[in-house]
């Protein structure tokens, strides 16, 4: 897939590569759509480093890490909310910041580096744990990470627990049933879908 970082006040001014993550929603049902959808958005993270670029603006263009509280500093406007947010849309909050000192700010936000992306992998895997991985992943290629099945897993019993935001804001967890079977031969209701970050895969 390809992550689209866009320009505060114009269009699309860099495409880098990378899988996507997907957004948020409140049922089993929609969570499986949203999982088999192919979406452009890249939601940041705690530690992933952003190039900021305010156009003819060297001093308040800067390289920066997103905070583990999810913000970034930025010159003139102080802390911002970047976790949860596309590239797109913290371009746009920067922008809309820095109208009260320049008008018509441009503003364009890039992920230089990927580090908020974990998934853990547990039950019978050879290596169950914590991985923090570079680009978003298939169930397969969860397994395949953490080594494959022991000789005693339940291949067609895992299970996905994802966390979503309820209509009122508070996380709810979801168990997302999946069976390696229809994994393979792709026929299942569900397919290969991607993992969120901090997604588990459960391996009885």
């Amino acid at each position: 897939m390809k992550l689209k970082v866009f320009n505060a006040t114009t269009s699309i001014c860099l495409t880098i590569l990378l899988t996507a993550g997907f957004a948020g929603c409140t049922t089993q049902s929609e969570s499986l759509k949203e999982a088999q959808a192919t979406i452009s958005d890249f939601f940041l993270g705690p530690e992933d480093v952003l190039e900021i670029t305010v156009w003819r603006n060297q001093d308040l263009s800067r390289q920066t890490v997103v905070r583990p509280d999810g913000m970034v500093s930025m010159p003139l406007i102080g802390d911002v909310q970047a976790s949860g947010l596309t590239a797109n849309q913290l371009a746009a909050r920067i922008a809309d910041r820095l109208k009260e000192f320049k008008e018509s700010p441009s503003v364009t936000v890039s992920v230089k580096e990927v580090n908020s992306y974990n998934i853990f992998v547990l039950g019978e895997v050879q290596k169950p744990g914590k991985y923090q991985l570079k680009s978003h992943t298939s169930v397969l290629q969860a397994i395949a990470v953490a080594g494959g099945f022991s000789i005693y897993a339940s291949k067609n019993k895992m299970q996905v627990v994802t966390t979503e935001s309820n209509g009122d804001g508070r996380p709810h967890e979801i168990r997302i049933p999946v069976r390696y079977d229809e994994l393979l031969n792709g026929k299942g209701e569900r397919g290969n879908f991607v993992l969120k970050s901090g997604d588990i895969v459960v391996v009885p």
